[in-house]
């Protein structure tokens, strides 16, 4: 034989869950993507066709709204842990389980005109918040578990506070040093839990988030930039330093550049107020800040982990 059958898996994707609680007048919201990838003993579906050993995927669908309905879903790493635990250890031919989820916020529409007060809101009416998506990737192999979160389409924008300068140049160099720019970015970033057993406590997950989020936006904020991966640098630093439960995170920077109009063919002064903000081409940065002496485990593409 002159060939043999390499890594694979199989799942069902993109399972969109939505789940409701209602708590009286006051309901709560979870939206998610859920993406299910299992492996393990499936050399004889590839080889003969023989199914024997295949949970079909349509049966990971349902497990997911199954679980929601039976376990709710305290939080996307919770959810995807249940889900993890539950094919690996329920069917003896899947060694290996990984779940993908995106999480959709939604906060609530607050009540205003005649009588409301300044603090009141709507108790069952949401509107889609957040420019960012929350996304989890949960690894379980039956012994180990690795939870990676992060968040991608976090867009954000410094007006000053942000020079680029002292580059090496060559022949084909156009581009002008300059003192004084916009620094925007769209920022997605992955950053690994240092809990690998059950027997250990686990993060809180909601909360780890939050705090890693807060890190990066504050760092964004607090950093006098000479160069996109000095921040980025800053904004991971940052994350490690102020969480114990995380040891490694990626970041993926596009560089949405913003350049001054010129207006003299106007008869006007652009005193850096007026710009072109260009989606296209852009820089990109991207690296990983690590805990000393951890190892690096993202791979450099984090969509494809």
């Amino acid at each position: 034989m002159t060939t043999i059958l390499g890594q694979n898996q199989y799942g069902k994707a993109e399972n969109r869950v939505v789940r409701i609680v209602r708590d009286g007048p006051t309901h709560h919201i979870k939206d998610l993507r859920v993406s299910i990838a299992l492996s393990g003993d499936m050399d004889e579906v590839h080889y003969s066709g023989s199914n024997a050993s295949v949970l079909p995927t349509d049966t990971a669908k349902n497990t997911v709204y199954a679980f929601a309905k039976e376990h709710g879903i305290e939080s996307a790493e919770q959810f995807g842990i249940l889900l993890a635990r539950h094919f690996v250890t329920t069917q003896e031919r899947i060694h290996r389980a990984r779940v993908r989820i995106e999480e959709y916020a939604w906060g609530r529409i607050a009540a205003t005109g005649p009588g409301a007060r300044a603090d009141a809101d709507h108790g069952h009416s949401f509107v889609r918040t957040g420019g960012e998506t929350r996304v989890s990737h949960i690894h379980y192999d039956g012994a180990r578990w690795e939870v990676v979160s992060g968040l991608t389409g976090l867009t954000v924008l410094n007006s000053t506070d942000s020079e680029f300068r002292g580059y090496a140049k060559d022949r084909y160099t156009t581009l002008e040093e300059t003192h004084d720019r916009v620094l925007a970015t769209e920022i997605t970033a992955r950053w690994r839990y240092r809990w690998d057993r059950e027997d250990l406590p686990a993060p809180d997950w909601d909360q780890a988030y939050e705090r890693a989020r807060q890190n990066i936006l504050q760092a964004f904020a607090d950093t006098y930039s000479r160069s996109l991966q000095q921040t980025l640098y800053q904004m991971g630093a940052r994350v490690i330093e102020d969480s114990a439960e995380i040891d490694e995170i990626r970041f993926s920077l596009p560089n949405k550049h913003h350049f001054l109009v010129d207006l003299e063919p106007f008869g006007l002064r652009n005193d850096d107020e007026v710009y072109l903000a260009a989606d296209r081409p852009y820089g990109l940065i991207e690296a990983t800040v690590l805990r000393d002496g951890a190892p690096a485990r993202i791979p450099a593409d984090p969509a494809g982990s």
